[in-house]
Protein backbone atom coordinates (compact mmCIF):
# COMPACT_ATOMS: atom_id res chain seq x y z
CA UNK A 1 0.00 0.00 0.00
CA UNK A 2 1.40 3.35 -1.03
CA UNK A 3 1.11 6.15 1.41
CA UNK A 4 1.30 9.86 0.81
CA UNK A 5 4.71 9.90 2.40
CA UNK A 6 6.09 7.31 -0.10
CA UNK A 7 4.57 9.22 -3.03
CA UNK A 8 6.33 12.43 -1.94
CA UNK A 9 9.71 10.66 -1.95
CA UNK A 10 9.08 9.23 -5.39
CA UNK A 11 8.26 12.67 -6.77
CA UNK A 12 11.31 14.18 -5.04
CA UNK A 13 13.66 11.48 -6.40
CA UNK A 14 12.29 11.85 -9.92
CA UNK A 15 12.66 15.64 -9.72
CA UNK A 16 16.24 15.30 -8.47
CA UNK A 17 17.17 12.92 -11.31
CA UNK A 18 15.57 15.24 -13.88
CA UNK A 19 17.45 18.32 -12.59
CA UNK A 20 20.74 16.37 -12.43
CA UNK A 21 20.29 15.33 -16.06
CA UNK A 22 19.54 18.93 -17.04
CA UNK A 23 22.65 20.20 -15.19
CA UNK A 24 24.85 17.51 -16.79
CA UNK A 25 23.51 18.44 -20.21
CA UNK A 26 24.17 22.14 -19.62
CA UNK A 27 27.75 21.41 -18.50
CA UNK A 28 28.38 19.14 -21.50
CA UNK A 29 27.15 21.67 -24.04
CA UNK A 30 28.89 24.55 -22.26
CA UNK A 31 32.22 22.73 -22.52
CA UNK A 32 31.52 21.68 -26.11
CA UNK A 33 30.70 25.22 -27.25
CA UNK A 34 33.43 26.82 -25.13
CA UNK A 35 36.10 24.59 -26.62
CA UNK A 36 37.51 23.56 -23.24
CA UNK A 37 37.38 19.83 -23.89
CA UNK A 38 40.00 17.93 -25.88
CA UNK A 39 38.92 16.16 -29.06
CA UNK A 40 41.20 13.17 -28.51
CA UNK A 41 42.78 11.51 -25.53
CA UNK A 42 46.03 10.80 -27.42
CA UNK A 43 49.17 12.33 -25.89
CA UNK A 44 50.52 15.40 -27.66
CA UNK A 45 53.14 14.81 -30.33
CA UNK A 46 56.43 16.67 -29.96
CA UNK A 47 56.89 19.08 -32.85
CA UNK A 48 60.45 19.54 -34.00
CA UNK A 49 61.28 23.23 -34.27
CA UNK A 50 63.42 24.33 -37.21
CA UNK A 51 66.92 25.63 -36.45
CA UNK A 52 67.00 29.39 -35.88
CA UNK A 53 68.16 31.53 -38.78
CA UNK A 54 71.56 32.90 -37.71
CA UNK A 55 71.45 35.70 -40.30
CA UNK A 56 68.07 36.91 -39.01
CA UNK A 57 69.32 36.87 -35.42
CA UNK A 58 72.43 38.77 -36.49
CA UNK A 59 70.28 41.46 -38.13
CA UNK A 60 68.10 41.61 -35.01
CA UNK A 61 71.13 42.12 -32.77
CA UNK A 62 72.51 44.94 -34.88
CA UNK A 63 74.76 43.55 -37.57
CA UNK A 64 74.71 45.92 -40.52
CA UNK A 65 75.19 45.22 -44.22
CA UNK A 66 78.97 45.61 -43.87
CA UNK A 67 79.25 42.84 -41.27
CA UNK A 68 80.83 42.95 -37.86
CA UNK A 69 84.46 43.60 -37.12
CA UNK A 70 86.58 42.47 -34.25
CA UNK A 71 89.43 44.22 -32.48
CA UNK A 72 91.99 41.61 -31.54
CA UNK A 73 93.96 41.61 -28.33
CA UNK A 74 95.84 38.51 -29.47
CA UNK A 75 96.34 36.74 -32.83
CA UNK A 76 93.81 34.05 -31.80
CA UNK A 77 91.09 36.72 -31.80
CA UNK A 78 90.89 36.62 -35.59
CA UNK A 79 89.00 33.32 -35.16
CA UNK A 80 86.07 35.13 -33.48
CA UNK A 81 83.60 37.62 -34.90
CA UNK A 82 81.03 39.52 -32.84
CA UNK A 83 77.62 39.71 -34.49
CA UNK A 84 75.40 41.06 -31.70
CA UNK A 85 75.19 41.80 -27.97
CA UNK A 86 72.42 41.87 -25.39
CA UNK A 87 73.53 43.39 -22.08
CA UNK A 88 72.18 45.15 -19.03
CA UNK A 89 73.64 47.56 -16.48
CA UNK A 90 75.16 44.74 -14.39
CA UNK A 91 77.06 43.45 -17.48
CA UNK A 92 75.15 40.17 -17.50
CA UNK A 93 73.83 39.22 -20.87
CA UNK A 94 74.70 37.33 -24.02
CA UNK A 95 76.64 37.76 -27.24
CA UNK A 96 76.12 36.31 -30.71
CA UNK A 97 79.58 35.14 -31.84
CA UNK A 98 80.89 33.43 -34.98
CA UNK A 99 83.72 31.00 -34.21
CA UNK A 100 86.02 30.08 -37.12
CA UNK A 101 83.41 30.86 -39.79
CA UNK A 102 80.76 28.51 -38.35
CA UNK A 103 77.19 29.80 -37.97
CA UNK A 104 76.73 32.38 -35.23
CA UNK A 105 75.64 31.06 -31.82
CA UNK A 106 74.46 32.91 -28.72
CA UNK A 107 76.64 32.62 -25.58
CA UNK A 108 75.77 33.85 -22.07
CA UNK A 109 78.39 35.51 -19.87
CA UNK A 110 80.48 32.71 -18.36
CA UNK A 111 79.69 30.20 -21.13
CA UNK A 112 82.42 28.34 -22.98
CA UNK A 113 82.81 29.85 -26.45
CA UNK A 114 85.67 27.68 -27.68
CA UNK A 115 88.06 25.18 -26.13
CA UNK A 116 89.52 26.94 -23.08
CA UNK A 117 87.84 30.28 -23.91
CA UNK A 118 84.83 31.78 -22.09
CA UNK A 119 82.73 34.90 -22.57
CA UNK A 120 83.95 37.03 -19.67
CA UNK A 121 81.75 40.10 -20.01
CA UNK A 122 79.57 42.07 -22.39
CA UNK A 123 78.94 45.77 -22.87
CA UNK A 124 77.00 47.66 -25.51
CA UNK A 125 78.55 46.68 -28.87
CA UNK A 126 81.48 44.84 -27.17
CA UNK A 127 82.28 41.38 -25.76
CA UNK A 128 85.39 40.26 -23.86
CA UNK A 129 86.77 36.72 -24.18
CA UNK A 130 89.14 35.27 -21.58
CA UNK A 131 90.83 31.99 -20.71
CA UNK A 132 88.53 29.53 -18.97
CA UNK A 133 90.85 29.05 -15.99
CA UNK A 134 90.33 32.67 -14.97
CA UNK A 135 93.45 33.77 -16.80
CA UNK A 136 94.21 36.74 -18.96
CA UNK A 137 91.92 38.36 -21.48
CA UNK A 138 92.19 36.69 -24.91
CA UNK A 139 90.25 39.16 -27.07
CA UNK A 140 87.94 42.14 -27.05
CA UNK A 141 85.41 41.86 -29.85
CA UNK A 142 83.67 45.02 -31.00
CA UNK A 143 80.88 45.75 -33.45
CA UNK A 144 81.21 48.66 -35.92
CA UNK A 145 79.43 51.94 -35.26
CA UNK A 146 75.87 52.00 -36.66
CA UNK A 147 76.72 54.61 -39.30
CA UNK A 148 79.85 52.77 -40.47
CA UNK A 149 77.90 49.67 -41.57
CA UNK A 150 75.67 51.62 -43.98
CA UNK A 151 78.46 53.15 -46.12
Amino acid sequence: MATTRDANWTVRAATFVLWAAAAASAVYWGLKVGGSSRASAAPPVAVRQPAPDAAAIARLLGQGAGGATSVAAAPAASRYQLVGVVSDASRHGAALIIVEGRPAKPYRVGAVVDEGIVLQSVAPRRAVLAKADGGAEVATLEMPAPGAAQR
